[in-house]
């Protein structure tokens, strides 16, 4: 009895991957599942092209972008006084200060010390001791 059930489950196991690949189409071979009758079969995608914008409420207008304009005539750009560095013991001319995030476009005191520690930057060498230099030209 014990055998014949051994046969059997044998014989099933070997049966079972002819099964398995009847439902297998030629358009795709790792779908095992059969449309169901009546149902449309989908067109392929195309995996380069982005899918058509579709508005969510149908309508076919398209989103106005109203202009900015701006009343405000563009701020120039202050030149502030040269700054005496101590240790060469000479006169290093300040960069343009753009309009700052202050009120009317002034220069805040963090613009101020980007500007500063910028200068610091290009000039190099010849602002000597370089912390002396950037509080110095914050306190200017």
């Amino acid at each position: 009895m014990q055998g014949r059930f051994v046969i059997a489950l044998a014989i099933a196991a070997m049966l079972a991957p002819s099964v398995s690949a009847r439902g297998q189409t030629v358009d795709d071979p790792y779908n095992i599942m059969r449309p169901e009758p009546g149902t449309r079969q989908p067109k392929p995608v195309e995996p380069w092209l982005a899918p058509k914008y579709r508005s969510p409420r149908g309508s076919n207008e398209r989103a106005v972008v109203p202009r900015q304009w701006r009343s405000d005539p563009p701020l120039r750009a202050e030149v502030p006084p040269p700054i005496y560095v101590p240790q060469p013991g000479r006169l290093l001319p300040n960069m343009p200060a753009l309009p700052g995030a202050g009120p009317g476009g002034r220069e805040t005191g963090q613009d101020r010390a980007i500007r500063c520690q910028h200068q610091a930057g290009v000039y190099g060498d010849a602002t000597g001791n370089r912390e002396a230099y950037v509080g110095g030209c914050i306190n200017q």
